[in-house]
């Protein structure tokens, strides 16, 4: 035993395991959190139940099944319920997803099994899916087109019309976005323009007369704009469907409101499985609904993306510069130890406090400056001296600056001196071999402290809380208006997302499984940019391998 001690080998089974055990945990949250994510884009199936009520009555309960539980005997009696009768330890409960929020209390109610007289999962029971009060389940009894009974069969017109009202709302977004927003975007430079003039002392008559005049040209295209969108809604609002809900009573729903209708209980497998893909495809290309406890999450998608990529091209460089400097050209002296021990220290310091840091200096500082000397038509408004894209993405960019140094100055000592030594014996400078040798030869450990520096920045919440990160962003940074690019505009982000829906959200239970699904979508994204940084590193590490011999 002694001997086998002494040759290592318990010490490599005891770092084997806990390297398996390590990748279980990971994977099994993973798993965990794909499932429950995954599994909320399914077509569930829709329940009628026949329940008792308090008073003794009979109800109609109709919804979807959202979870269920084990409750003890002792728990409900304490709770105040008889359950006379009962000689079992625990009852089951369903957690029911009711629907039809501005006719019920609850979107969601518990229904004990004691109290379910019976259950049924009729075809007929249809979920609509609407833009506001979340989804509508009932019976359709018939379609109108204004005040006129559409024949034929109700649910192929009720899908046909609902894609005409699809389509209206397409062009509405496309003339609000495009057209309209084209149009507010010039109004608010030439009111800018304006002011401009007068705090430069050239507002003359000419000049003025000269930005109405092209503003209520401006304001002659919007009004023609407006009331062919109001022309547009009013046609969305044309038809509308009857629907005989849980109350049994008959409900008038216009189709301007409604997104997709489904009958769950009546699709096949096939019919599933295509409806799952396109719910995905809804929720990673649609935009945030309800307080951002339904539709989809692209504005936090391209704001991740956008943020982390801006992240990566400013850290770059700098960590790059840096770490050059410290291995290259630094001396071998305490000033220089020194700023090794504080670089190493900063990747220790709280992500919250780079926050601080950068609203203080980032924001108040810098931005306010930028404002006073470049934008003081826009004043009291900040233009830079509020949070935005581009703060958030220095603030991330020192917060990993650290790990690209470190990582640099790694791949930089790795490269044999001989090379270094060569170089300069045939003639080049030492600006040329750094260029042309050394950098390119410590190009994969770049990449891979942008890796590391990715894989942090990306899941980075508690600092972009304070600098630029809000919870609904009216638009993208990147649009039609010049400069199209638009770093000084607040973004919406995953991280802050999950945080918003799973403990600000005012409907807890429906926001429940959206947060296992964008944690899920959150982990793929970050995966997705570590193995594009990883592929470009296998190429650049490919592509010089001849220089180290």
């Amino acid at each position: 035993m002694g001997k086998w001690f002494k040759s290592g080998s318990p010490w490599i089974w005891m770092t084997g395991g806990a390297v398996s055990l390590s990748l279980v945990a990971v994977l099994g949250l993973l798993l965990l959190i794909g499932w429950r994510g995954l599994t909320y884009f399914w077509p569930h199936t829709i329940y009628e139940w026949q329940v008792k009520s308090a008073d003794g009555s009979q109800q109609t309960v109709i919804g979807e099944v959202h979870d269920r539980e084990q409750v003890a005997i002792a728990q409900l009696r304490g709770s105040g319920l008889a359950l006379e009768g009962v000689t079992a330890d625990s009852l089951t409960r369903y957690l029911v997803k009711t629907g039809n929020r501005e006719f019920v209390n609850l979107d969601f109610r518990w229904l004990l099994e004691t109290d379910i007289i019976s259950r049924t999962t009729p075809a007929e029971l249809a979920m609509l899916e609407r833009s506001s009060h979340g989804n509508f389940y009932g019976y359709v009894v018939r379609v109108l087109e204004g005040d006129r009974v559409v024949s034929g069969d109700v649910n192929a017109e009720l899908r046909q019309r609902i894609e005409r009202v699809s389509e209206l709302n397409d062009q509405m977004r496309t003339l609000q976005r495009s057209d309209i927003g084209s149009i507010n975007h010039q109004l608010e430079q030439l009111r800018l323009e304006e002011r401009r003039l007068e705090l430069d002392g050239e507002a003359t008559e000419d000049a003025v007369a000269a930005l109405h005049t092209e503003s209520e040209q401006l304001r002659t295209d919007y009004r023609k704009l407006e009331t062919e969108l109001f022309d547009l809604r009013d046609q969305a609002h044309r038809d509308s469907v009857v629907i005989r809900d849980m109350r049994g009573q008959e409900v008038t729903l216009s189709l301007g409101e409604v997104l997709d209708v489904t009958w769950p209980n009546d699709m096949s497998l096939a019919a599933k499985t295509l409806s799952w893909f396109s719910e995905m495809g809804k929720f990673i290309g649609g935009e945030p609904r309800e307080a951002n406890t339904e539709g989809g999450v692209f504005p936090a998608i391209f704001g991740t993306v956008f943020m982390v990529i801006l992240m990566a091209i400013i850290v770059t460089p700098l960590g790059v510069v840096a770490a050059i400097y410290l291995h290259e050209y630094a001396g071998k002296n305490n000033l220089t130890k020194v700023i090794r021990i504080a670089v190493i220290n900063l990747a220790g310091v709280p992500s919250i406090v780079y926050g601080v840091f950068g609203l203080g200096f980032f924001v108040y500082m810098l931005g306010g400056s930028i404002d006073k000397l470049f934008y003081p038509e826009s004043l009291p408004t900040p233009t830079f001296g509020t949070p935005g894209v581009l703060w958030s993405a220095l603030t991330l960019a020192i917060l990993t600056l650290p790990v690209v140094i470190v990582s640099t100055e790694e791949g930089l000592s790795r490269i044999p001196s001989a090379v270094r030594q060569g170089s300069l014996a045939l003639g080049a400078t030492k600006a040329e071999t750094l260029w042309r040798i050394v950098i390119p030869m410590a190009s994969p450990a770049i990449m891979t402290g942008l890796i590391l520096a990715i894989a942090r920045a990306a899941g980075e919440v508690a600092p972009l809380m304070l600098v630029g990160v809000v919870k609904l962003a009216p638009s993208l940074p990147l649009d039609g208006n010049f400069p199209y690019l638009h770093v000084d505009r607040k973004f919406m982000h995953l991280g802050f997302h999950i945080y918003d829906v799973g403990f600000q959200s005012p409907n807890v239970e429906a926001a429940r499984p959206l947060v296992y699904a964008t944690s899920f979508l959150l982990v793929t994204v970050i995966v997705g940019l570590n193995l594009t940084a990883i592929a470009i590193r296998n190429h650049l590490r490919e592509k010089f391998r001849s220089l180290e011999h």
